[in-house]
């Protein structure tokens, strides 16, 4: 089990999928985690180290900024990424079923949590990425009731 709040220093892409991997290992089914981190900050690539953990094709993850939502299956739990750095407001991802995707048992991901923070689960995994040089960046991950700004 992963301590309530972690944070690490990441050297590289590598090193951020490997900590996403860690995170997917403790995952059980029906979590929503929010990501947090401006444009570049390994957002996407978090995600891809986490679909990769699950078992799922991690070379089809990309940044759902112009989809709204991909799904990766085919791994341990079904992973629903979803992008809210275009939407006008909550009521954009609850028009394509953000409740139903969250009472499914797989694993809800979002970008960009903070704009939809109104209709995040108060038990989400809060992951903000923050770049600290070039390829260094810190992660920390907040479980519990936490707050998305």
């Amino acid at each position: 089990m992963m301590p309530p709040v972690e944070e690490i220093i990441s050297h590289s892409v590598e090193e951020t999928e490997a900590i996403a991997g860690q995170l997917a290992a403790t995952l059980n089914g029906a979590e929503c985690i929010a990501l947090q981190g401006d444009l570049g900050a390994g957002k996407t690539q978090f995600v891809r180290g986490l679909v990769r953990a699950l078992g799922a094709n991690a070379s089809a993850v990309s940044s759902p900024t112009f989809v709204l939502l991909h799904v990766y299956d085919g791994g341990r739990l079904t992973v629903y990424h979803l992008d809210a750095y275009r939407v006008a407001g909550p009521e954009d991802f609850e028009s394509i079923g953000f409740s139903e995707l969250l009472e499914q048992a797989g694993v809800v991901i979002v970008e960009w949590a903070e704009r939809v923070a109104a209709i995040l689960p108060t038990d989400c995994i809060l992951i903000d990425i923050e770049p600290t040089g070039e390829t260094e960046r810190r992660i920390v991950i907040r479980r519990g009731a936490v707050s998305v700004e």
